[in-house]
């Protein structure tokens, strides 16, 4: 079930970059700049007059004290989402309902478009001429309307001919359409028909407690947990059905993602913008306060998303990889370590604790200095205790790299990507051309009809090839055009097609679609 992780970890990412977005520090980065041209523009217009340059020197000390503002900003911003880590959890039901990845296997409905209308059947009466009529009668009237039927009767017989040959070949089209249809139709609905059963499987399994995919269940849902963006999310998880104990050793933060600067200061007569160190019991403090509070929170996110009582009780290990400032080793201790009963810590009002307290009553071994990497007894040797078997590593951050790069994909895999996304999205899609190119049906009715599709990359779309797309578009009597260009596109494409049917999808829109779409997490990264 990647492709499930995949996508709970996609929102998950999105969710924390539009939480950080939103800090008071932006702010004051604003504060700065605005500060800082007032005090250039100053700057460039100084003379010597007197009034002048205090001017100057004001605006030039209020943008050193912006400065100092925005940057204390930011560390109170940042030890805000420190103090924050447990309680921001308890708002979030970290239950993963499998359910509401199943897609509707609903197909769009078969639209002839123009093949669907007949053609209209010539008529005699079109083509019959008039009869003759008072002195035309009389003279030699009748015999030149004779004639005259003659001739009509050819061109309407011809024109009939010509109807039977159009109607033949709509009828064709219009069966060979239908059949691409269902054939369409088929594929599409089996396709998600297996997505929605390999979605019931692992459901089935997560719910019979077959122990890869307990383990895969609690993975996407460690993997939603929104952290700061220096923390590792990096863990390794086992479960034992028997005992029914999941084990978790899970990677800490180190101590620098602890600001070591507690305040900034500007000093006018130095002209001087300073940084005053945080007191080292603070840090230690801070640090141990952190290790507890994600120790917690991982407890706390497994037991709240488990409403199928798999787990019983839940082994952790907290370790942290960095480096022995003492001795310059890669060290690995156990900074805490805890055995938790599923029905004493949901007992536990979070809210309302001390995290290390809290800790403390579940006997946990926490490190009294763990800014000294001073260890504790782990509650299990998780390599012996867990085993091969059910054993997964999972590295939260390390997956998101290794999305497939639309920048240095294989040709034919991205023509591929493509169409199957655009298929995804209910056009009914023709075979690639170089280019790629393809010449699809938008089924739809009213707004349906061919779509041609062309998609560039490895350099910005000119205005040329932009107008070039809308060309093509007009010669084969398309109702749209899509241009996809992953490096974007020149100013002037936009205006090139101005008022024409045509879509220009850059790169970000690309990667929302084929997330939406197709599943698929990717990034676009030049080589």
């Amino acid at each position: 079930m990647g492709i499930i992780r995949d996508m709970q970890r996609a929102h998950a990412t999105q969710a924390a970059a539009e939480l950080r977005a939103q800090t008071a520090a932006e702010q004051q980065r604003q504060l700065i700049r605005r500060n800082a041209d007032l005090a250039a523009a100053a700057a460039q217009q100084a003379a010597s007059d007197a009034e002048r340059q205090r001017e100057h020197r004001r605006l030039y000390a209020e943008a050193r004290t912006a400065d100092a503002a925005a940057a204390n900003a930011d560390v109170r911003a940042r030890l805000s989402d420190l103090d924050a880590l447990l309680l921001s959890t308890l708002d979030v039901d970290d239950h993963i309902d499998l359910d509401r990845f199943k897609k509707p296997v609903q197909a769009p409905p078969f639209d002839p478009g123009k093949l669907g209308r007949p053609l209209p059947e010539p008529s005699w009466e079109s083509f019959a001429p008039p009869e003759p009529r008072g002195v035309g009668k009389i003279l030699g009237g009748e015999r030149i309307h004779q004639q005259q039927v003659d001739a009509a009767k050819r061109a309407y017989q011809a024109a009939r001919a010509r109807w039977v040959d159009a109607e033949t070949r709509r009828l064709r089209q219009l069966a060979e359409r239908e059949r691409q249809y269902e054939e369409n139709r088929s594929r599409y609905q089996a396709k998600l028909i297996s997505y929605n059963a390999e979605v019931d499987r692992f459901a089935a399994a997560v719910a019979g407690a077959d122990p890869a995919s307990v383990v895969e269940y609690f993975a996407m849902v460690l993997g939603n947990s929104v952290y700061p963006d220096d923390f590792p999310q990096h863990f390794r998880l086992a479960y034992q059905g028997k005992q029914r104990r999941l084990l978790v050793e899970y990677h800490l933060p180190p101590l620098e993602v602890i600001p070591a600067v507690k305040e900034y200061r500007y000093d006018r007569v130095r002209d001087d913008l300073y940084a005053v160190p945080r007191d080292e019991e603070e840090i230690r403090r801070r640090y141990t306060e952190i290790i507890a509070m994600v120790a917690l929170r991982t407890i706390h996110e497994i037991i709240e998303a488990d409403r199928g009582a798999l787990v019983s009780e839940v082994l952790f290990n907290g370790i942290v990889d960095t480096v022995d400032r003492r001795t310059g080793q890669f060290v690995r201790p156990c900074l805490v370590s805890v055995r938790a009963d599923r029905d004493t810590f949901a007992a536990i009002k979070l809210r309302r604790v001390d995290p290390i307290a809290c800790l403390k009553h579940l006997q946990a071994g926490l490190s009294a200095q763990p800014d000294q990497l001073e260890g504790v007894p782990p509650v299990l040797d998780f390599d012996q205790e867990a085993g091969q078997d059910n054993t997964r590593e999972f590295n939260v951050l390390a997956d998101i790299d290794e999305r497939p790069n639309l920048a240095t994909m294989a040709a034919e895999q991205y023509e591929q990507l493509l169409g199957d996304l655009f298929g995804n999205m209910g056009l009914e899609m023709g075979e690639a051309a170089e280019g790629p190119r393809w010449l699809a049906t938008d089924p739809r009715p009213l707004f349906g009809g061919p779509v041609v599709i062309y998609a560039a990359r490895g350099r910005a779309v000119s205005a040329a090839t932009a107008a070039g797309l809308a060309e093509e578009v007009a010669a084969a009597g398309a109702t749209k055009g899509i241009l996809v260009a992953i490096d974007g596109y020149e100013v002037e494409a936009h205006e090139a097609v101005a008022g024409r049917p045509i879509e220009l999808l850059d790169g970000p829109a690309l990667l929302n679609l084929l997330a939406e779409h197709s599943g698929v997490k990717a990034r676009i990264e030049p080589s």
